[in-house]
């Protein structure tokens, strides 16, 4: 227990760092103070993130059984909200202002999904811990569970934020199989997901339908809709083996590169530190995202252990969806990268997930 907390702190304190650090050089450069001061800003996120690490990890994670639907409701509250009182930046309206700071509820969503998610699979009997889904029948052990996660997944879309919404029915499609439903189950599920995307086309909005446009051919439209991933497969390439170092980077420096401090921060991080340097970065997530997966190995709590694959598997999805954007592997849909890229939602939701963490792996008994 006491190398998982070490383990999992230094590595998450190392990416926030590399993070900080990669947010100064893609701003520096940039006139107003405003621009200048928001990589201080990010170190305060890191900090107050830090601080909630501590108090969850020190916390039982128990306790999230009984606040389960409290949460859940309190999630699914927030994200009507953002509809009333929420701010809009670049044509979405994601974000509640409380005093100075701008919370972004669908990212404590996923979070909170993970959670409702493992305690649904994982019904605590006195005479029986083992999991009891695979004593469900189709509608308990899919389709209600999917009514659970189509509520939040549908509010975070209209926002519009396909990119999370996505994410959470990735969430529920790996924990299914983790939970042992039947594949059959999860191979007409995904059949019929896949049956009705074409209906779900009608119903995006056209910046993202041009989006997926520019990913299936990126010069379609250069100087417009694919302009910012051309630039980003530009800063990546352009690091070469070593990187150009750091401060030296030509696309965000010269703010050739869009949203270089937010979600496409791992191509500047690439372009000033190369291959080698990005290698390393995947090598500290692989190990970050390692210690929840072995953690839930070694849970003997049902809850824990899927709470632990949960979030383990949150970060997963959206560290590859990200690093696949920035290299045109993936649409561009708007996430973040984990503890890197600017913003304190992102930031103080991740340090809170990796402190349930490690308050599972330290009260890992059944119930």
């Amino acid at each position: 227990m006491r190398n998982s907390r070490i383990t999992i702190f230094i590595i998450a304190i190392i990416i926030a760092f590399i993070g900080i650090l990669s947010i100064y050089s893609s701003t520096c450069q940039k006139d107003t103070e405003l621009w200048q001061a928001i990589y201080k800003r990010q170190i305060i996120w890191v900090f107050l993130g830090l601080v909630l690490f501590f108090l969850v990890s020190n916390s039982d994670y128990r306790r999230l059984w009984d606040w389960t639907y409290v949460l859940y409701t309190c999630a699914l509250f927030f994200l009507l909200l953002v509809f009333i009182l929420g701010i809009t930046r670049l044509g979405a309206q994601r974000w509640l202002k409380f005093v100075w700071f701008n919370f972004q509820p669908s990212e404590l969503a996923k979070l909170i999904l993970a959670i409702f998610l493992a305690r649904y699979f994982s019904r605590k009997s006195v005479s029986d811990i083992s999991l009891p889904v695979t004593k469900f029948g189709v509608f308990r052990g899919l389709i209600l569970p999917f009514l659970f996660v189509a509520l939040p997944a549908g509010l975070i879309v209209e926002q519009p934020d396909l990119g999370s919404g996505l994410m959470l029915v990735f969430l529920f499609i790996f924990l299914l199989y983790l939970t042992n439903v039947r594949l059959r189950n999860i191979f007409i599920f995904l059949s019929a997901f896949i049956l009705l995307l074409p209906l779900f086309w009608h119903f995006m909005r056209d910046y993202q339908k041009q989006r997926l446009f520019v990913f299936l051919n990126p010069n379609i439209d250069p100087l417009g809709a694919g302009y910012t991933i051309v630039q980003s497969k530009i800063a990546i390439g352009s690091g070469g083996i070593f990187g150009k170092g750091w401060l030296s980077g030509t696309q965000s420096q010269l703010h050739f590169l869009p949203e270089s401090h937010t979600d496409f921060i791992f191509a500047t991080f690439a372009e000033e530190w190369g291959f080698l340097g990005s290698m390393i970065l995947l090598l500290l997530y692989f190990l970050l995202i390692r210690q929840g997966f072995l953690i839930a190995q070694r849970t003997r709590d049902d809850f824990g252990r899927l709470l632990a694959l949960g979030i383990s598997l949150l970060l997963g999805i959206q560290i590859s969806i990200n690093i696949a954007m920035n290299l045109g592997f993936a649409p561009i849909v708007g996430l973040p990268l984990p503890l890197m890229s600017y913003g304190g939602s992102s930031v103080i939701v991740t340090f809170v997930a990796l402190g349930i963490l490690v308050s599972i792996d330290r009260r890992r008994a059944v119930f």
